[in-house]
């Protein structure tokens, strides 16, 4: 069974916009996930990207359009200036790490988390807010956030991240099957097909002569 390492920040709207499409690539292929939430900033810093506010005034404009191509063509719910952006997503991030390492599933506490943020104007630095979406979710809120404060966690947060820069992953989300590392959620396509075809993974690095 094939593993995708799906690197992701619950900051981002394009992790948001690929999530329903991944899991449905997962359930399609037989996929397995594994979910590693990463410190986007410290990826930034590693591999050439930059936060929002330092980008050039044309690649921000531009950003919004593609954000609205592609809530359009994902048929989700965003807004493109949520009111609590950005924001201190380290708590939230963590608890989606504490429910990996508790072996549950996240995928619904991340699609609830991704909404909160994008289409409801949550405050997801705010521990109230995550306490809702974790019971909702039908987990013990308080374990897990309990879980998600300690330097176990915080040392996974690290080690996914430095796997995500070792990946040679200039942003999120990022999919890496075999090595192959498929940046972005507009490539969730290209990891469907390299799934179904089982080829190769192409090579980052070419074999000296």
């Amino acid at each position: 069974m094939a593993v995708v390492d799906y690197y992701f920040s619950l900051l981002s709207p394009y992790a948001y916009l690929g999530h329903a499409a991944v899991l449905d690539v997962a359930r399609e292929t037989g996929a397995t996930l594994a979910y590693r939430p990463v410190r986007i900033f410290e990826l930034f810093d590693a591999n050439g990207g930059l936060p929002l506010g330092q980008r050039a005034p044309a690649r921000q404009r531009y950003r919004l359009v593609e954000l609205q191509r592609w809530r359009e063509q994902r048929g989700v719910p965003l807004n493109l200036k949520p009111k609590f952006f950005p924001v201190d997503i380290a708590l939230a991030d963590r608890c989606a790490i504490a429910l990996v390492e508790a072996g549950a599933d996240p995928a619904a506490y991340m699609g609830a988390t991704f909404r909160a943020l994008w289409a409801h104007d949550r405050d997801l630095a705010d521990a109230q807010v995550i306490a809702r979406l974790l019971d909702a979710c039908g987990f013990d809120a308080a374990a897990v956030m309990a879980q998600a404060a300690t330097p176990g966690i915080d040392a996974i947060y690290t080690r996914n991240t430095q796997a995500a820069i070792a990946a040679d992953l200039p942003g999120l989300p990022g999919y890496v099957l075999d090595d192959e590392p498929f940046w972005g959620q507009d490539r969730v396509d290209a990891l469907r097909t390299a799934l179904l075809s089982g080829r190769p993974p192409y090579r980052r690095v070419l074999d000296r002569d």
